[in-house]
Order: structure tokens, then C-alpha cells, then sequence
């Protein structure tokens, strides 16, 4: 015990280190006694806070009269899981840590029970309403609180303090233990523009450090001690991003975690053979941020899961990642599954609910209902399936979680509860087989379970391997069977990324290797984490003032200059079932090799071995063959469910002759790359594209026809809309500016502005339009996924003497910063396809489209000449041929004598 007598005060350098945490504690807690002891996930904080107990406590039973000591306690947590898992810090709890870790000597075992201890999650701060107000209408309560300052049927501050001290009888000061405190500090208000995310977290802050600022207020405060591996600032707290709390007394850092052996060690990928700078799956978010196929909200989300084409580096990620885990799952059932031990589990982190169901779906499987016929899809990785045979299996193997509303005791959203449904019932079938009934067990409370029992032997969590998290998962989930990690959000701090890498950090097994004397080895592997163990902070740089907006609107006076245009939704194609033919020549190539995703990926450890994952799996070339034809049948050959079966025979031979004279491997690489989803949807497109002929050329007619929107037709005349990009201001177009991409205002567009007016001057052309604000798209495929294009400038031709029609060019002025794949696509599908849809209908005039580069724009007063007497002769520019009615080929054919 330490007696007052015996009591000498701590001093180093001289320096009172009470009177310094009294100073920072003033600027940043409002005077609170808080002090932090920063320990890194699995170092033991939950030990740390038992000895913090037993310390105050057994000393307070010595000598009652002592008030540097205490023995109530409240613990603090950010959510119901740690609180639930916090039991063990009570020391009448059977599995309680006293007796489990031996930290109370047994003469002094009986005295440690005079602690009252309660645990609170930091949502009990929040006041709550009156018994008065409940049941009353959400409009009348508005009336009794109209001009009213404050909510007289809410708890005052006073009333939240008596109700939680209500649970911790005693009468003595309080100790607070704040788990997971980087939740707890007072952000500073500064004219500083945040994000949701981080206005959320300010705003649970507050509530955390009101209540304790208000505990102090109403009861005796003794001192607060904060546990946190990640005790710093986040971004947006109105504090320098990552600034320690400056009331931390001792920094027990990973580094030195894994340096004692105590913790995993992570290994992240160090290198691998794809092309490019970074290593592509140690930054997965910023090599799918931006494919067309990953889904940025509900609406970009494909309808089916079925029609998700995943992006390239994201299967490639997965795959690899599978692959260490399935060896880490056979040395689970080679050395640990008869001792009943749980198998490893995978974790996934997805950025919101969207994303994380076509992960989930991707990866578990999925229900696929095909017209009066439903089915089940197994998952893509077999481990990870909760489909076998086309049947969902009894107790599911992945799982999806939305860890921030079931730690908040929320009802679910119905988004999420309805991704989560077929796990739902399957977990509540196993818990009315372990429990008996599952009447008062609330979805939420079940997947909280799972989720908190993962790798738990005898729980309901015990056989998952793997789980998909909506969000970060959260602090104090222990699960220590965790092996692999894989990242699937931006990670804006490194704090982050310690997070979501400490969810894997728990050992599970601390056993001493006889041969070193030391804990054996133990790995967990991380993907699409950017972790850096010395992390470093970047110069912020003031902002620019932003220049004035510019007014950008269609004028009433050139009203005459409108130019209207088809809003064109889609192309539907009439094709007669003539036998199909290939043409290679003209067909696009595909080269698999290190531009491409890479075919091996090496992780290291700090310290330990290395582990070398080999991630494109050997496939037979005619399986191959069958995938990518299939593809192209179910893709292209596919119209409103109207299959043609029929036709796969020979987009297999089709296929094969394409593999033969267009696809490439170089050395190291394999034909396995088109296994994934994303590659093989571009050797789909390369194939199709190829298919123009038909042998009989008489009754092969095939044309295409547009599907329009409704309304049908759209104009400049709706433009208006502010804009700080650079403009040119018109004099022949009916809207009033052109707007000029790019930082400094594209010059390419600015020249063929300029060469419109002069245009127009000379009787070429009526009028012209930038489109930007117009609402002309033209829709395209790439990659599988379906996008829309916006092509630059819309030019109105000179009436044509004899015709009745309108003629119109679209320009694209095409950079060579613009994606190739895309580029030239979206330039395909303009000019051969909507182009010749249009022109098909009959009811828009006759329209061309045309491309202009570097080359084409410095020369643009001949070139757009060139291009305005094409489109008078019906040259090729208005489509391709092979889709064009008779009337418009034998236009094309006078231009061809010409």
C-alpha cells in the first residue's frame, strides 16, 4: 500500500509533471483531470484499467480517509461492444481479469470487492425525453416548443449525471476510464469547411466530453484516465491533424508492440510486377476510385449483381488475398480444427452500403431471380460461399456488418437490413438451436451478436470467415483469428489506417517457442491499406481566393440560334439470324502482362518472414474460350431477356480465332488473366466490335434503330448556370459563353470556338453550342458497364437548298491526357452508332460526328471545312455502313464517286 508518509512527489527535469497536465488540461479539456496512457491494440489496455482499479480501490480499503484514492468507477466506452466486453473489469464477473491474469495477490482478493464499478457506452450522456412528452405528436410538441430557447421535455444535464449515477452506488469522488478516448476531446470552432464525416465525429465528441464536463459539474470528479492506441486529433477537430493529446503520460507505440512479440506482425505489399509507381494493392482505392464500374451511389449501382463487372485490380486484389488466406485455412485445418479451435477469418472494409453489398454478393453469392425462375449464385470464393449446389448453406461463412449502427443501438436502415437479410434468418435458425427460442432476440441484437462473437468458440460467430463492414469496424472488436485485411475506402489519416490495421493485430496464441525462449510468430496480411509506420505530416497551403462566377445563359434575342437534338436513351439493333462472321484485321488486341494487374504480389513484416502470393491462377485456353464467348452472348446477343443460345457455338470458334491472332502474353504472364471480370468484358467488346459481316450480304441488313427518352428532344434553350472556369463569350451561338475545361481554360477549345464564329461569318454554319449545361449525352458501353458520353460542340450546317431537314456536326476535341479505352469507344459508339440510330429515325435531320486532335485543331479553319462538306455528301461520318437503312447508303454512295 503507499502510505501518505511514504508519498513523495514525481519530478522530472525539475519539472512537476502535474503542473504541465494541469496546463495543457486547461487549453484543451475546460480544466478536466484527464490523463492518456497511449498503448497500441493488444498491448493489454483492458489489463491496464483492472490494475488502475485495483490500485485506487485497495488503497481507498487501507485507508478510507485518503482522498488522493477512490473506489467508484465509471467506464466510458465509444459503443455496446466494448461495454459488453468490459465485464471482465467487475470483479464478481466469472471470467472477470483478477483471477484470470493473476493481478491481485489472494490476501488481497476479498478487499478488491468494495469497488463499484459501472460501464456506460458514451450515448447515455445523451439526454433523453421526459415521460411527459412521449406519445405526443412530433407537430404538437412544435407548438409547446415554439420561441422557446431550450426543450424543456429533454433531461437537463443534472438529470443525465443522476440517472447514470443511479447504477454506482457509493458516495465517495469518481474515477473516470475513458476506452478508446481519440472519441473524447472538445473540438475547436474555426472557420475551417469539414466533411460529413468528420462534422459526425465532432458531434459524438461533444456529447462524450459534455457529459463528463457535466459529471464534474454535478458530482466529485477525482481524475480521467484515457486509454486509446490512437490518442491524436483527426482532421477537421479544429486542432493540426494528428496532433498527440497533449495530456498523453506514456506512448507504448506499435512499433514497439510488434518489437516485444506481444501483437501480429502486419504484413502490407512491399512490391509486385504490375506496371507503374505504386504498388497496386497497397493503394487498391486509387486504382478503382475512378473505373466506371465501382459505385459512387445507389443510383451508378448496377441493378443485378449479375451485371457488376468488378474493376480488374479489385478481383485482382481479392484473388490474391484469397489465396493466402486459403493456405492459412489449410494450416487451420492441419494443425488447429481437432482442437476445436475457430478458422481464420478475412475482413473486408467497404466505404458505404452500396459498395459493400456487390462486395458481399460478389463474394458470398447471391439470389438471381430470371424470370419466373429464382436461383442462388455461389459466391466467387469458395471458402467464402454461402451457396453450395445452388442452395444457400445453413450457417453462413461471410457475413455483412454496418458496425457503426449496430454500436449505436439504432434501429438498422432498411438499405442495410435488407442487404443482411438472408444472413438474418440463417443466424436466427442456428440461435433457436443453440438457445431454443429467437422470439425476443431483435435483428439488431442478433447481428451484434455475430459479429461480437467471430472466431468465439460455441457462439454464433465461430464459423465465419470472413466479414464485410460497411464501415470501420469497430474499436475493441477482439476477434484474434483475423489474418487478412483487405481495404476497400479512401484513408485520408494514417490514424485510420491503424484502426482498421489493429483489427488485425490480436494474437492468437501466446505460448512460449521452447527453442527461443520468445512467442512464436504470428502474421496478419493487409491490403489497400496505406500504412506508414512513421507517418509525416504535409505543408498545408492557404487557399486561393476564388475569382467572381460567371453567368453562362441562352439569350431570348438569338433565339434563332437554338439548335435542338434527340435525347437518345439507348440503340436497339434489327438483325436477321444469318450465320456470323469475323473479321481479325480489324479487330482490337489485348496484351497481358505488366500494365495489366500483377500476376504476384510480395508482403514484408517490420520484422519475420516474408510471404510471396502468387495471384492469377492457371486456366485451360478453351475455358477460357467458353467464359469470354459466353460474355459475349449474354453482353451483346442479349436483348430484354431475349437470349439466343443458338449463336454460342459459334462465338466459341469466333473466340478461339481471337485468342490465336490477338491476344498477347508476355513472358511470366498466363492466359489465367482473363479469368477476371473486367478483362474479359474488354475482350467481349474487342470480339463483338469485330462481328460486322454477315455472309449474305443481301439479307443481312442490319440496322440499328435509338431508344428515346421521354421527352424526346432537347435544346439550348434551357441553359443558365454560374461557372469560375475560364469562358469565351459568343456572338453566333445562343448561349451567351463557351466554357473552357481545365484549370487554365482549354485552348483546343477556345480555337475551335473562335473558328465557329468565323464559320458562321462566312455562311458555313448557323449557329453552334459548347455542350455543357445541355443535357446531350450520348450513351455507350465499356468495360460492360453502361455510361454516358458528352461530346464538346454542336454545329447547326447552312440549310441545304432541296432539303427539308437540318444537318448537324458533333465535335469532340479529343487530349492525350483523355483514357485511351474509353476515348475511343465513346468515338465508336457516336459515330457508328448514334449517329446512325438517329439518322435511321429519320425524325432529327441528318447528324455526323468527327474527332479532332493536336494536329487537327491547329489547322481547325480547314479541317472543320473538311468535315462540314462530309456531312453535306453523307460520307461515313454519319455512321457506320453496316448499320445504315438503304436511303442513307446510297447518299454514301454518291459521296464514294465523288
Amino acid at each position: 500500500m503507499v502510505g501518505r508518509d511514504k508519498y513523495t512527489r514525481s519530478r522530472a527535469g525539475g519539472v512537476d509533471w502535474r503542473v504541465t497536465l494541469a496546463e495543457v488540461n486547461t487549453i484543451h479539456n475546460s480544466g478536466l483531470p484527464r490523463m492518456a496512457l497511449k498503448m497500441a491494440t493488444g498491448s493489454g489496455k483492458t489489463v491496464v484499467m483492472c490494475m488502475l482499479i485495483a490500485w485506487q480501490s485497495l488503497n481507498k480499503f487501507h485507508a478510507p480517509h485518503d482522498a488522493r484514492f477512490s473506489n467508484r468507477f465509471l467506464v466510458v466506452t465509444p459503443g455496446i461492444t466494448i461495454r459488453d466486453r468490459l465485464k471482465v473489469l467487475q470483479p464478481g464477473d466469472p471470467d472477470n481479469y483478477y483471477d484470470m491474469r493473476g493481478l491481485v495477490p489472494p490476501d488481497l482478493r476479498l478487499p478488491l470487492n468494495s469497488a463499484s464499478i459501472f460501464i456506460v457506452n458514451y450515448h447515455q450522456f445523451m439526454p433523453r425525453d421526459s415521460k411527459e412528452i412521449k406519445g405526443i405528436a412530433s407537430g404538437t410538441r412544435k407548438l409547446l416548443l415554439a420561441g422557446k430557447t431550450s426543450d424543456p421535455f429533454k433531461e437537463t444535464q443534472q438529470a443525465v449525471v443522476s440517472r447514470i449515477l443511479k447504477s454506482l452506488p457509493g458516495k465517495g469522488d469518481i474515477v473516470v476510464l475513458n476506452d478508446e478516448a481519440h472519441h473524447c476531446y472538445q473540438p475547436r470552432d474555426i472557420d475551417e469547411k469539414i466533411d460529413a464525416e468528420a462534422k459526425e465525429a465532432n458531434a459524438d465528441a461533444k456529447v462524450w466530453f459534455k457529459g463528463i464536463v457535466a459529471l464534474r459539474k454535478h458530482a466529485k470528479l477525482k481524475s480521467v484516465y484515457d486509454l486509446s492506441a490512437t490518442p491524436f486529433y483527426l482532421s477537421g477537430s479544429g486542432w493540426s491533424e494528428g496532433l498527440i493529446f497533449p495530456w498523453t503520460v506514456c506512448d507504448f507505440s506499435l512499433m514497439d508492440a510488434i518489437e516485444s512479440g506481444i501483437v501480429k506482425v502486419p504484413r502490407l505489399p512491399v512490391d509486385d510486377d504490375a506496371a507503374g509507381d505504386q504498388v497496386s494493392y497497397l493503394h487498391l482505392y486509387d486504382q478503382i476510385k475512378d473505373d466506371p464500374s465501382w459505385p459512387k451511389t445507389v443510383k451508378g449501382a448496377p441493378k443485378s449483381p449479375a451485371e457488376w463487372v468488378i474493376p480488374a485490380a479489385l478481383e485482382g486484389a481479392l484473388r490474391s488475398l484469397y489465396k493466402s488466406y486459403e493456405r492459412a485455412y489449410e494450416s487451420w485445418e492441419r494443425t488447429l480444427k481437432d482442437q476445436g479451435e475457430p478458422p481464420p477469418v478475412m475482413i473486408v472494409v467497404a466505404p458505404n452500403t452500396v459498395a459493400s453489398k456487390l462486395l458481399y454478393d460478389w463474394i458470398a453469392g447471391y439470389e438471381l431471380t430470371d424470370g419466373d425462375q429464382t436461383r442462388h449464385v455461389a459466391g466467387a470464393l469458395d471458402l467464402f460461399s454461402n451457396v453450395e449446389k445452388e442452395q444457400p448453406i445453413a450457417r453462413p461463412r461471410t457475413v455483412i456488418i454496418d458496425s457503426k449502427q449496430l454500436e449505436s443501438e439504432k434501429p438498422m436502415t432498411d438499405d442495410f437490413k435488407k442487404a443482411a437479410a438472408a444472413e438474418i434468418e440463417a443466424f436466427k435458425k442456428e440461435y433457436r438451436v443453440q438457445r431454443g427460442s429467437a422470439e425476443d432476440v431483435t435483428d439488431s441484437d442478433l447481428l451484434r451478436e455475430v459479429m461480437n462473437t467471430v472466431g468465439k468458440k460455441g457462439k454464433l460467430g465461430e464459423q465465419v470467415h470472413c466479414v464485410v463492414s460497411v464501415s470501420m469496424l469497430t474499436e475493441g472488436w477482439d476477434a484474434n483469428t483475423v489474418t487478412h485485411i483487405l481495404g476497400v475506402r479512401p484513408f485520408r489519416s494514417q490514424l485510420l489506417c491503424e484502426q482498421v490495421v489493429g483489427r488485425g493485430l490480436r494474437r492468437r496464441d501466446y505460448s512460449i517457442d521452447e527453442e527461443t525462449g520468445f512467442f512464436g510468430a504470428e502474421y496478419s496480411n493487409v491490403y489497400g491499406i496505406p500504412f506508414s509506420f512513421i507517418p509525416g505530416d504535409a505543408p498545408t497551403i492557404d487557399p486561393k481566393p476564388l475569382d467572381p462566377p460567371t453567368r453562362v445563359q441562352s439569350l431570348d434575342d438569338r433565339a434563332h440560334l437554338a439548335i435542338d437534338f434527340p435525347l437518345v436513351g439507348g440503340y436497339r439493333i434489327e438483325m436477321p439470324e444469318a450465320r456470323l462472321v469475323f473479321d481479325p484485321v480489324d479487330a482490337d488486341a489485348l496484351t497481358i502482362g505488366g500494365a495489366t494487374v500483377p500476376s504476384w504480389v510480395q508482403n514484408e513484416g517490420i520484422v519475420g518472414e516474408t510471404e510471396r502470393i502468387e495471384g492469377i491462377k492457371e486456366i485451360r485456353e478453351q475455358e477460357i474460350a467458353f467464359n469470354v464467348a459466353s460474355r459475349v452472348l449474354k453482353s451483346f446477343f442479349t436483348s430484354q431477356g431475349d437470349a439466343r443460345p443458338w449463336l454460342f457455338p459459334q462465338l466459341v470458334e469466333i473466340t478461339k480465332e481471337w485468342l490465336a491472332a490477338k491476344l498477347h502474353i508476355e513472358t511470366g504472364y498466363s492466359i489465367g488473366y482473363l479469368s477476371l471480370a473486367e478483362p474479359q468484358q474488354l475482350a467481349a467488346e474487342a470480339i463483338y466490335n469485330a462481328i460486322s459481316r454477315l455472309e449474305d450480304q443481301e439479307s443481312r441488313r442490319k440496322l440499328i434503330r435509338p431508344i428515346l427518352r421521354n421527352p424526346s428532344e432537347g435544346s439550348t434553350g434551357g441553359v443558365w448556370f454560374d461557372t469560375r472556369k475560364k469562358t469565351f463569350e459568343t456572338t453566333h451561338s445562343h448561349v451567351s459563353h463557351v466554357t473552357l475545361d481545365g484549370k487554365d481554360g482549354n485552348t483546343w477549345e477556345h480555337r475551335i470556338a473562335q473558328v465557329c464564329e468565323h464559320l458562321v461569318a462566312e455562311g458555313l454554319i448557323t449557329s453552334y453550342a459548347k455542350n455543357d449545361h445541355l443535357g446531350f449525352t450520348i450513351p455507350y458501353v465499356h468495360k460492360g458497364r453502361s455510361d454516358e458520353y458528352w461530346p464538346d460542340f454542336l454545329l447547326r450546317l447552312a440549310p441545304v437548298e432541296g432539303e427539308d431537314f437540318s444537318r448537324t456536326l458533333i465535335v469532340e476535341v479529343s487530349g492525350s491526357q483523355k483514357s485511351p479505352g474509353p476515348t475511343k469507344e465513346k468515338a465508336r459508339t457516336a459515330r457508328d452508332s448514334w449517329c446512325a440510330a438517329v439518322n435511321n429515325h429519320g425524325g432529327f435531320g441528318r447528324w455526323g460526328y468527327t474527332e479532332l486532335g493536336k494536329a487537327e485543331v491547329d489547322d481547325a479553319e480547314n479541317e472543320l471545312r473538311v468535315r462540314i462538306d462530309q456531312l453535306r455528301k453523307d460520307a461515313p461520318i454519319i455512321g457506320d455502313p453496316d448499320l445504315l437503312s438503304s436511303r442513307l447508303l446510297a447518299g454514301m454512295a454518291r459521296f464514294t464517286e465523288d
